[in-house]
């Protein structure tokens, strides 16, 4: 019997700090959820916007596999070399033709077994761009004729637009994650056909913050409604995103588990 996948999907990285807590954590990580697959989103980590060709060889050699991005990555020009050169390295792949860099790759897990990560954007209070559910099929029928175990990488900002592409490719492909929100949602599920989903699984980075950003700044903005300058906040780190299991010989998804590590104080007796 061939033995499951075990991805571990780490959400949204936030900062240079965030990254080094994610570097630092992914070996307790893999022993905890006895991960043997690893994909990040990695549109936060320089700065705020985008990643260069520095910040994602840590992740690499942390054991990533495949780094996902988002619309951030286009905020920072720095990102478009590394795009162009690492297919491993991906963005949403609904952007317009010309843009660099591919959205997907297919990456071996095991001498016989093949993994698709596919990465597209949502459109509601975002870019309008290609049709995400369009797109979807377009590359479903490439890569599904190499493999079964497919996940994919939701970058959106609306829920109701992460669950619609949860039925529509319930049964399709082995998992759907969403990200771009830095909120982890409490939707997590197998859905009927097996493929597992949750709308977003948060941020990883500083949560003394607000999503990852100086708190104090961002309550200036919607206080006085005027610009003020982003800056990346520090302090009270986490890694989020989810823990799943995949049966690799149908591609279906056996488990979801959604993390946060360290988790939340929610209870303080004085």
């Amino acid at each position: 019997m061939s033995k499951p996948i075990k991805l571990l999907f780490i959400g949204d990285i936030v900062g240079d700090n965030g990254l080094d807590f994610v570097v630092k954590s992914i070996p307790e990580l893999k022993e905890k959820y006895a991960s043997n697959f690893i994909v990040a989103n990695g549109e936060n980590v320089w700065q705020g916007k985008g990643i260069n060709e520095d910040e994602a060889k840590l992740l690499f050699d942390a054991g990533v596999s495949v780094i996902t991005t988002g619309n951030h990555i286009w905020d920072n020009w720095k990102s478009r070399p590394l795009l162009a050169s690492n297919d491993n390295v991906i963005r949403p792949a609904n952007y317009p033709w010309g843009n660099p860099g591919k959205g997907y790759a297919v990456v071996n897990f095991d001498e016989t077994t093949e993994i698709a990560v596919i990465q597209i954007q949502g459109r509601t209070f975002m870019q309008s761009i290609e049709c995400p559910f369009r797109t979807m099929d377009y590359i479903l029928k490439q890569v599904s004729e190499r493999t079964k175990n497919i996940i994919v990488d939701f970058h959106a900002e609306a829920t109701a637009e992460k669950v619609s592409m949860g039925w529509y490719l319930d049964g399709k492909v082995s998992a759907i994650l969403g990200t771009h929100t830095h909120i982890q949602t409490a939707d997590s599920q197998i859905l009927p056909k097996g493929t597992a989903f949750i709308s977003d699984v948060g941020m990883s980075g500083a949560y003394n913050s607000v999503l990852g950003m100086d708190k104090e700044i961002a309550i200036k903005r919607f206080i006085l409604q005027t610009a003020h300058k982003f800056e990346l906040a520090e302090g009270d780190y986490k890694v989020c995103g989810a823990s799943v299991t995949i049966d690799q010989t149908t591609g279906l998804a056996m488990e979801i588990e959604p993390f946060i590590y360290p988790s939340f104080t929610t209870k303080v007796t004085y």
